[in-house]
Parts: structure tokens; sequence; C-alpha cells
């Protein structure tokens, strides 16, 4: 049986980041089970509104047979598409706050049909919209040995990705790569194991962003953001490794930190140099958190409010 349930990482404290106001516009870009997006309903007036972005279809389906709010307006899409769809609803510039939580559902990972656990069998899918690109065996049939030690190192920071790639190849000579368990049991000849983490987590990660495209996705809907928040909106967005955190961080603080103006020129007026955002800081998960909800430890929660 597959579980709906999932445990939002820094439920409140992501929600509290967006300093809701009653009657607002907001965007939860990654609605998944809908945890964050009952929080932030619960909180609103009745003249809010509240869009909600997930390319997995099954969320969408989910949240069609157990939301009924005519405040929320759910978009089957992923987020990158944020700024296309706002405008079409004519409200570029007036979205009072955007909440990404960068995490894998738990209901994807407790069905293996979608090919994200590496600790149950199933078809080695990994795709978040399996209505459109290819799979992870798909990709791995077709890439070569260069490709996937490159995606494996630049996504999962796996030191030993070349003798990974060499043996998913050599594997691929006497039969295909279909199954997650087949792509684990490989890595686990290559990568020694470390306490609470199985040898194939780096591998399963590269492999799972570069098949959905994640960073590309992020590093877009971020630059999208400058155009779509209202004066005062909140950007509330949590991660939870290290390769998404720092996108995230080098936008903030591109966007926030003014640079000092040359010597000898006249001073400009504050409006030409005042930057799209201010820096609120990061919040990571409490140790009564990180106790009760083992995905918590490695989150990031990082603010912003649009100038």
């Amino acid at each position: 049986m597959i579980s709906n349930h999932h445990q939002s990482v820094m439920f409140e404290e992501s929600i509290d980041a967006l300093n809701l106001i009653k009657d607002g516009i907001y965007i939860d870009a990654t609605f998944g089970r809908g945890g964050h997006a009952q929080g932030i309903l619960d909180r609103l007036g009745d003249q809010a509104q509240l869009i909600a972005f997930d390319q997995d279809l099954s969320a969408i389906e989910h949240a069609k047979n157990t939301f009924s709010d005519a405040r929320l307006n759910l978009i089957h899409a992923p987020f990158s598409q944020m700024h296309k769809v706002i405008d079409e609803l004519g409200l570029d510039g007036k979205i009072n706050g955007i909440l990404m939580d960068l995490g894998v559902s738990s209901p994807q990972l407790d069905n293996a049909d979608r090919g994200f656990s590496f600790q149950a069998q199933g078809p080695l899918d990994m795709r978040m919209n399996q209505t459109a690109g290819l799979s992870a065996a798909q990709w791995l049939a077709q890439a070569n040995e260069v490709e996937i030690a490159n995606v494996i190192y630049e996504f999962g920071d796996e030191k030993k990705s070349r003798h990974i790639a060499a043996k998913i190849k050599k594997f691929q000579l006497l039969q295909p790569l279909e199954t997650t368990l087949q792509l684990a049991n490989i890595v686990s000849e290559v990568v020694r194991g470390q306490k609470n983490k199985h040898p194939a987590t780096r591998t399963f990660q590269a492999i799972r962003i570069f098949i959905n495209q994640e960073l590309k996705q992020l590093s877009e809907t971020l630059e999208q953001s400058k155009q779509l928040l209202a004066t005062d909106g909140r950007l509330s967005i949590i991660s939870f490794h290290s390769i998404e955190d720092r996108i995230v961080k080098r936008f903030i603080q591109t966007n926030s930190r003014q640079k000092p103006l040359p010597k000898g020129l006249p001073i400009f007026d504050q409006a030409m140099t005042k930057m799209p955002f201010k820096d609120l800081g990061k919040i990571f998960a409490s140790k009564d958190e990180v106790k009760h909800n083992k995905r918590s430890r490695s989150a990031i929660l990082r603010v912003a409010s649009k100038n």
C-alpha cells in the first residue's frame, strides 16, 4: 500500500517566513501532498488566493480528491513555468510570497514504481512527471561512460563516479539496467556504506536531479521571482543538499548585497542602486524536529524579502 503521508520539514518556520497577509496572493511551488498548502490556507482570509504547482500528476490527482477550497488554484506544471502561468492570470508583480520545498515527498519515495528508492525493487524511472521525458533507465542506456560519470560527480559529489559509470556500462553489456535494485547493487560494489547513509544515496540523487533538470528549473524560477513578487513579498525556500542550497544562497546574496560605488562618481539616485531583495537569513530545524524527523537533519530554510 502506498502512503500519502508526508511530514513537512520546518512546517511552521517556512510558513511564518512568508509573513502572511490575510487576503494576499501566494504560491506553493511544490505542492506535494499539500501539507504546506493547507497550512497556508488555514491562515488566510476568504479573499486570498493560493496558486499551487506540481509536475507530478499523482500529486495533482490527490489534491483534486482531497482538497475542496475555492481559494486554491492547482497547476500541473513544473515551477519553472511559474512566470508564464502568473502572467496569464494577470498577477505579475502581485504575489505576496513564494514557498518552495525542494525535497522529494514521502509518497514518491514510498512508491517503488516511481524509481526514487534504492531500498525497494521497482522500475528505474525517477521522473517527477512520468508523462514526459526520458526515464533514468532510458538515459543510462543511451549515455556514454563519461556522460554518466560527469552527472554522478557534478550533481552527487560522488568521488567514485568514474568507477560507478564503468560498472554500469559493463553491466549493460550483459543485460539491460532496468530496476532500482540493479543500480543500487552496482553502486554498492564500488562505494562503501557509511553510518545512516546507503552507498547509492549520492548516485540516485545525482541521476534524479539530472533527469528532472532540477537545478536548471530552480535557477530559472529564482530569477522569475524578481518580477512575480510584490514589494515586501517573501521567498521561503527549503533545500536538502548543498548543491541546491548553494544556488539559493548565491541568488539571494547576489540580489541583496549592495555593491560599493566607484570613488569619484556622483551619488546615484537611490532607486537606481536599490537591490531586488533583502536577505533575511537562514534557519535550521530544531533539535526536537531532527530527533523526530530525520529528513530535517540536512534541511536549510532561506528567507528573503522583495524590496
